[in-house]
């Protein structure tokens, strides 16, 4: 079979499906649906629209906005208009705004749902045109029902696999976000070929609330539903998520790893852990609480749940394992369409592994450790950066993803850590965070960790608490955390041993600009923020801000 755009797999639906229920939609309590046919007549009328605009062909369209109905069918209009999609992050500050902005030159942007328009939204040029998508105070040029008021564009373009589809810019844990420019062929080969690496069939409902200007939610949820014709929920907000999920009944769940642990933690709030092994342990019994506890989560219908973007500790998945949600691991970057490696079926024998490469997927382990991919998947480049392009690829055409790992003999890979994270104390001995940091977050009572100490004899640990551990006497969770941190530094080589865990005041947010817009840690940004902290005097084991 050749390999179809997801464009094609519009008009297919689009024929076939045309009454089929495609896109749910909360808003103001009450749920939108969206029919393939409904879908694809709004995306052709705003393509119509963006043609009027008679802009160059290929030209760069912005979309700033939280996952909703809309984003799905403004990412078909541009398709269909022959121009290419830049998708911000909607929690991206101004400054990121702007540069991507300018970075790209993009002549229009869609904005939606944000938490914070105005100050957003001033990060855009007098001559960016600006589209608002169909919810309150987006002050835009153009509100969403006059780009609608117009005939629907009746063309059935193709585009060339080989033509650019959409640039995603990286979240920006160091520096300025890169451009990853790909192209109809990397997408569109991922997308169909995770249907049947994740067994996902038009049967299947998802939850998309992960950031679509993410390369896992854009290709693992949006793309391969243009594939397989599941079904797609949105949220209507962050306080709405519990109801929100408990109404979609998921069939497949992808999350991070801060998301599995709140899960965790909040399930705890109301059964302590004491009581909830006694309850899991009686027969019978054990089986109706683990369906009581899927069903307030609104996993009872789940059959696949994934979680990526970062390491999630061994001990979260096996405490979810004890109540019947069974969580792969996956790993992927921008650079490859998130399509690396998976872990499924669910093994628990492999647990701490990010599973095994795709199929179509090479994966190797350079001579320095560092895992290495070649595929369909990898982009064509950095936009408008020839050096780091030529930089991250080798000359024989692996890309090089900067994580280190290794692979067992049944093709099972674990990554050991960031070769630009592994760090030099004032000993000269080398230390690889990532894995002291997974050991740490094995204890529920830290949420966030970041070990450092390039200028110390010893590395240290920052923390940030669980909302609930913050709250228990200080004596206790400081007892809590030296029976951790002595657990921890008993499996560790003498080099790496942990001179203290730090309990930090704050919570690490995008907002205060230390966790990227996919929730990972700005290592950099914090070792700056906190230099002078970091290498201070700091008094016992378990030390405070």
């Amino acid at each position: 079979m050749s390999l179809k755009t997801p464009l094609e797999m519009l008009y297919h639906w689009e024929e076939t499906s045309p009454d089929s229920l495609y896109l749910r939609q909360p808003v103001d309590g009450r749920v939108d649906g969206y029919t393939w046919g409904q879908v694809a007549q709004q995306a052709r009328k705003v393509a119509a629209y963006l043609i009027s605009l008679d802009l160059p062909e290929g030209s760069h369209i912005a979309i700033l906005s939280k996952n909703c109905a809309q984003w799905f069918i403004t990412d078909l209009a541009i398709m269909l208009a022959g121009h290419i999609s830049v998708p911000i992050y909607s929690t991206a500050g101004v400054k990121t705004v702007s540069y991507v902005l300018e970075h790209a030159k993009c002549p229009v942007i869609f904005v939606g749902k944000l938490d914070k328009t105005e100050e957003q939204m001033s990060a855009i040029g007098q001559d960016v045109l600006s589209l608002a998508f169909p919810y309150p105070n987006i002050p835009a040029n153009k509100q969403w029902d006059e780009v609608l008021d117009v005939e629907p564009f009746t063309g059935k373009p193709i585009p060339s696999l080989d033509s650019i589809m959409t640039i995603i810019y990286t979240s920006g844990s160091t520096g300025n976000p890169k451009g990853v420019v790909h192209n109809y062929r990397s997408v569109s080969w991922s997308a169909f070929n995770c249907l049947d690496s994740l067994t996902i069939t038009k049967d299947d409902r998802i939850l998309s609330y992960l950031p679509l200007a993410h390369i896992t939610e854009r290709v693992l949820v949006e793309m391969s539903s243009f594939y397989s014709g599941m079904g797609i929920s949105f949220i209507e907000s962050l306080d709405t998520f519990s109801r929100d999920i408990v109404n979609t009944k998921p069939t497949l769940f992808i999350s991070v790893p801060r998301l599995w642990t709140r899960f965790q933690m909040g399930v705890l709030a109301t059964l302590p852990q004491k009581k909830l092994n006694f309850l899991l342990s009686i027969p019978f019994i054990g089986g109706l609480i683990s369906k009581k506890i899927r069903t307030k989560l609104g996993l009872d219908k789940v059959r696949l749940c994934a979680s990526g973007s970062a390491p999630i500790s061994d001990a979260t998945i096996h405490w979810f394992t004890k109540i019947g949600v069974n969580i792969s691991e996956g790993w992927g970057m921008t650079e490859n369409c998130a399509y690396g490696t998976c872990c499924v079926p669910f093994r628990l024998d492999k647990v701490g592994s990010i599973g095994k490469a795709y199929k179509g997927v090479d994966i190797r382990i350079a001579e320095d450790g560092e895992i290495q991919v070649k595929g369909p998947c990898n982009m064509k480049e950095y936009y408008l950066e020839p050096e780091k392009t030529a930089e991250v690829f080798t000359e024989d055409g692996y890309l090089r993803t900067g994580d280190k790992g290794t692979i067992d003999s049944e093709g099972y890979i674990k990554i050991t850590g960031r070769l630009k994270e592994i760090f030099k104390t004032a000993k000269g001995k080398y230390v690889a965070p990532a894995p002291i940091e997974a050991k740490l977050m094995a204890n529920s009572s830290i949420e966030q960790v970041c070990v450092t100490g390039a200028q110390l004899k010893q590395p240290i640990a920052l923390i940030v608490l669980s909302e609930d551990a913050s709250k228990q006497a200080e004596q206790d969770i400081e007892q809590n955390l030296l029976q951790t941190l002595e657990q921890v530094n008993s499996t560790l080589e003498s080099h790496s041993k942990l001179d203290r865990l730090v309990i930090m005041q704050d919570e690490w947010t995008v907002d205060n600009g230390l966790l990227t817009p996919t929730l990972k840690v700005k290592r950099h940004t914090l070792e700056e923020q906190y230099d002078e902290f970091i290498n201070g005097d700091l008094d016992g084991k378990i030390a405070r801000q």
